[in-house]
């Protein structure tokens, strides 16, 4: 056999090998940037939800998705941007205003490297004013907000829970029940008043004193024949 059979069995033999390697090449590469594509597209959808789930899940995905040389400034952005979002100035409610600005400058430029890297070239007005927000969605995101707080500083103890009673659950059995008790302990309090009083009886202490102060006379003589010790 020539060196051409040679390599016409070859190619027969390794031709649908290598065609089933090259396909799941292509579907692996093709799933990679499908899941970058949709960690993009669910960044810009929730951008003005960031306390959604799945934004923060989102987040959270793209140290493990955007790998290698071709996204260092997607990754370079992330960090810059999670740096930030660690340094919440909880306790300078100033500062707070600054912080938020801070963190949409950053979150649009993450926004930006990743679609450029993906292919989808959006400028930065776009991102920052290009999304409908409802303002009822804005309330209760800030309600929610407020609560939260407010909550956590009731239950560790800064601010006191305040209570106004205006009414209480009384039914009318049970005020039937309270008139007829006030009834009877008015009629026992009027018939202690009238009631004569009995006579005191003498403690057991002043008898045995009494018994102290007279000496009993011996037998066979009166009282009146014993008469009492000289002093000295």
């Amino acid at each position: 056999m020539t060196l051409n059979d040679w390599l016409t069995i070859l190619a027969i033999i390794l031709g649908p090998i290598g065609a089933v390697q090259v396909q799941k090449w292509v579907e692996r590469v093709r799933d990679e940037r499908g899941r970058k594509v949709q960690i993009f597209k669910t960044l810009m959808a929730t951008r003005g939800a960031v306390l959604s789930p799945d934004h923060v899940h989102s987040l959270n995905m793209i140290d493990l998705e955007f790998r290698g040389e071709a996204f260092k400034g997607v990754t370079l952005a992330w960090k810059t941007y999670l740096d930030h979002l660690t340094s919440y100035p909880r306790e300078d409610e100033k500062q707070q205003p600054i912080w938020r600005d801070r963190s949409v400058t950053l979150l649009t430029s993450m926004l930006l490297e990743m679609g450029r890297s993906l292919g989808y070239p959006f400028d930065e007005v776009h991102i920052k004013k290009g999304i409908y927000i409802p303002e009822a969605h804005g309330q209760l995101e800030q309600e929610q907000l407020v609560m939260r707080r407010a909550l956590i500083r009731v239950l560790v103890g800064e601010w006191p829970l305040k209570m106004e009673v205006t009414k209480f659950p009384v039914t009318e059995e049970a005020l039937e029940t309270q008139r007829i008790f006030a009834e009877a302990m008015r009629k026992w309090a009027e018939s202690q008043k009238r009631a004569p009083r009995a006579p005191r009886a003498r403690p057991a202490g002043s008898r045995r004193a009494h018994r102290r102060g007279h000496r009993r006379a011996p037998r066979g003589r009166s009282p009146a024949s014993i008469r009492a010790p000289a002093h000295r």
